[in-house]
């Protein structure tokens, strides 16, 4: 009898502008707004039912904080990848050590899929390190012209496949790409 290992990948589920920013230049994210609507969520909830972990990078976390609600991901195990070390917060484990090594080592664990919640830095640099398995990203109908860029400048090219194409009546397009690894 074969038994199959527990697979976990980590999945960036974001949205950005038709013109590939997260936020505006000085983290503002009202525009977002403009595609909400009564009773969808565009698989929000599906999604996090999928998912165990969350990872998010500093200036994300801070920016959830500022909504002044309880915290989202409270029945989750959250981590923040910061170079400024806190010393205790209820919500979430702050990490910042070697990166490659802590996603390998959770992926290595039993678990449901992680989720990458932002920000562009954390997102760029987790590319670089070739350690998103799958995207799932919205196109909210706005052009900002700047702003805080999703993938900025990369290295090398990055090979993506297709997975799912949805399109709703907000104006709203998302896509769910799977990422070809580089050995």
């Amino acid at each position: 009898m074969i038994v199959m290992k527990n697979v976990r990948k980590v999945i960036l589920y974001i949205a950005q502008s038709f013109d590939g920013f997260i936020a505006r230049n000085d983290g503002n994210i009202d525009w977002l707004s403009m595609v909400e609507s009564q009773g969808e969520d565009y698989g929000y909830y599906n999604f996090l039912d999928s998912v165990d972990t969350v990872i998010m990078g500093r200036k994300t976390y801070d920016k959830i904080l500022s909504f002044g609600i309880e915290f989202p991901h409270k029945n989750k195990k959250c981590y923040v990848i910061s170079n400024k070390k806190k010393d205790h917060d209820e919500n979430v484990e702050f990490i910042n050590g070697n990166l490659k090594v802590f996603i390998e080592t959770l992926k290595s664990q039993t678990g449901k899929n992680i989720y990458l919640d932002g920000g562009g830095m954390l997102v760029q640099e987790m590319l670089r390190l070739n350690l998103i398995d799958e995207m799932i990203i919205s196109i909210i109908p706005i052009l900002l012209g700047e702003g805080i860029s999703l993938f900025g400048k990369l290295n090398a090219d990055i090979n993506l496949k297709l997975l799912s194409c949805k399109k709703f009546n907000s104006g709203l397009a998302q896509l769910h790409y799977t990422l070809n690894k580089v050995s």
